[in-house]
């Protein structure tokens, strides 16, 4: 059990403690998470996913915000350097500026004990950010010159109206893992509803993934997660639609690059609760087809 929560604000910077997160995915045999793979990946072991990594800020972002960024609001991150089950990361949020009219942006930014950065990106509260940190890189985005993995699909692809709704038993099973263990994810009164933790949030909005992309056979990781709260928050046991659309396809040395976006309804009433943008990395070196 983590001990609690306490932020400490320093020339404008709240810190949050150091977590040590669990790879709640180490027995995925064959994924990045799956020490054996990882290490064949050239890693040094199974990777904590970037979602995981989420549940550091919600309580960081609420002290710089307040709670009304769940209802209108966001955190975006680029993931730069993975990190292996328990190793030891610490969150932080660093003072405001105004991003549009009612609009407060704040950075925000992991790094471990001897200072490497994790990741790093933007947080938000009041209404959209058309400029956060993943919308400035997904803008810088090249096209792709050789894509394999993904030769069958092609920016512009959509799908729509992909049932969601988050399994209370198994989301609450997995708040044992949690960092952040916040009082809205066990207590239905505090929001009208059991409050999804955001990596199950995001598992909420990334149902698109496999109608959209036409790929397989790859090993892949989160290279970037956006998730926007347009009329939040999500709930557990609520039934939700999907529509997801490719934004860009891209390519390093070493991965073929996917960037796409969705965005959650509420099935009974077609009003957008959440949006996410996701750019996922596909291991060259994991597929035949780069052999």
């Amino acid at each position: 059990m983590s001990e609690p929560f306490t932020a400490v604000e320093r020339d404008g910077v709240l810190a949050g403690p150091v977590r040590r997160p669990v790879n709640v995915s180490r027995d995925a045999v064959g994924s990045i998470h799956d020490d054996d793979t990882a290490k064949a990946l050239g890693f040094v072991g199974g990777t904590v996913a970037g979602n995981i990594h989420f549940e550091q800020f919600p309580p960081l972002i609420s002290a710089r915000f307040g709670e009304g960024w769940r209802l209108r609001g966001g955190l975006s991150l680029h993931f730069l350097n993975a990190t292996t089950d328990g190793e030891p990361v610490q969150a932080f949020v660093g003072s405001a500026e105004q991003a549009a009219p009612g609009v407060l942006r704040a950075p925000a930014w992991m790094v471990t004990p001897d200072g490497l950065r994790v990741s790093e990106g933007t947080c938000w509260a009041g209404g959209a950010d058309a400029d956060s940190a993943l919308r400035r890189r997904l803008a810088q985005q090249r096209p792709a010159a050789d894509l394999r993995i993904l030769k069958g699909s092609r920016v512009g692809d959509s799908v729509v109206d992909i049932p969601s709704r988050l399994d209370a038993t198994l989301s609450l099973r997995r708040l044992e893992g949690v960092t952040e263990p916040l009082p809205e994810y066990r207590d239905p009164s505090l929001f009208g509803g059991l409050v999804a933790a955001p990596a199950v949030a995001i598992d909420a909005l990334r149902v698109v993934e496999e109608p959209l992309f036409r790929a397989s056979g790859f090993v892949g990781l989160f290279g970037a997660i956006e998730l926007e709260y347009l009329d939040g928050p999500i709930f557990l046991d609520h039934d939700y639609l999907a529509d997801g659309r490719i934004l860009a396809l891209g390519e390093s040395p070493k991965t073929e690059v996917a960037w796409y976006e969705s965005t959650l309804r509420d099935a009974a009433d077609g009003r957008p609760v959440a949006r996410l943008v996701m750019m996922s990395r596909l291991m060259k070196a994991s597929s035949v087809l780069w052999v």
